[in-house]
């Protein structure tokens, strides 16, 4: 059984007259203990301070850790950039299929980087207030590929390489379970899946070398009692409902700036999933006035007002160098308004 459901913890947050505020922030963290991003993500002590320090000022009524889609790749031997003050990035670097049974073999959960990431959740959750659900993202099956064998070339082998493709999206499914699995035991009780990269898919090629894998870290969250969310970067309208039938609770949507219609989007899913999103990160959050940011909040609640299935959030993770006021006229816009 769940511990919750995330459509009965925004229903009645809905019932109450309000709502439930949980903007993806991790990155301007990093700014309030003044560390840099490499630092914090190496180090889970510096980790888990930027992270306090945002649930302690912001109260959010969820919180992840810093998003970082490089984990796993690196995990399992991926060349990976680690600069000074901006996210891990995974270059393209040479791929053979043949890798993949040896890499079989390979222990992630053993990364030391990877582990730096379960001791951050275990952290949180002894360290943080109760009543804030605490998550961690993980990468999906078809970003992770991505990585491993170069988007182009991932791309390219949806029509001429699919044996391939389907052979290392399996092996990329197993190690992203082995590692939702060190989250769980840590504390995690949401897993959110980024799957950036499978925004290129049309529908029939997005449930074939994503969502059908997805399905398989869902289900085995569902037999723990955890909660899922399948976010996906950019315009998604076309993908909405074959992201709805991955299994999960809830769907992270990137802002109206990029096409998303977030209210269509909530009719498109039903009731029992929950649509969480969607102010855009790189607007006012980030270079407008808290004023403006008040008044984008109210206008999105107004426009959601109809749906219980709706959580208030970031269409993506905040940048490090997000204002303080501009977080915190967020919350007070989301926390203020009334149904």
């Amino acid at each position: 059984m769940h511990d919750f459901f995330l459509w009965e913890l925004a229903a009645e947050a809905y019932e109450q007259g309000g709502r439930l505020v949980a903007p993806l922030m991790g990155f301007p963290g990093v700014e309030l203990i003044g560390s840099s991003i490499k630092l914090v993500q190496q180090n889970y002590g510096e980790h888990y301070k930027a992270v306090k320090i945002l649930a302690e000022r912001f109260q959010p009524d969820v919180i992840f850790p810093l998003m970082d889609l490089s984990v796993e790749a690196n995990a399992v031997g991926r060349y990976t950039i680690f600069p000074q003050n901006d996210s891990a990035t995974v270059p393209k670097d040479r791929f053979d299929p043949g890798d993949i049974e040896r890499l079989n073999e390979v222990k992630i959960s053993f990364d030391s980087r990877m582990m730096g990431y379960v001791e951050t959740l275990k952290l949180m959750s002894v360290g943080l207030d109760r009543k804030i659900i605490k998550g961690a993202y993980v990468s999906g099956p078809f970003t992770l590929a991505a990585l491993i064998m170069g988007a182009d070339d991932a791309a390219m082998a949806i029509i001429e390489n699919v044996d391939v493709l389907h052979k290392l999206l399996r092996f990329a499914t197993e190690k992203i379970q082995e590692y939702v699995r060190q989250l769980i035991a840590a504390g995690c009780k949401l897993i959110c899946i980024l799957e950036p990269t499978s925004v290129m898919l049309g529908a029939k090629h997005f449930e074939e070398f994503s969502a059908q894998y997805v399905r398989h870290i869902t289900s085995s969250c569902k037999y723990s009692g955890i909660n899922t969310v399948y976010h996906v970067c950019g315009n998604t309208m076309h993908l909405i409902e074959k992201m709805a039938e991955a299994g999960i609770d809830g769907i992270s949507l990137d802002s109206r700036q990029v096409g998303i219609d977030l209210a269509e989007s909530a009719r498109r899913v039903g009731k029992k999933i929950v649509v969480i999103g969607n102010i855009n990160p790189t607007g006012a959050m980030l270079r407008g006035s808290a004023s403006e940011v008040k008044d984008e909040v109210t206008a999105l609640l107004e426009e959601m007002r109809e749906f219980p299935n709706f959580i208030l959030s970031t269409g993506c993770d905040l940048p490090q160098e997000t204002p303080a006021e501009n977080i915190w006229a967020f919350m007070e816009a989301g926390r203020n308004w009334r149904r």
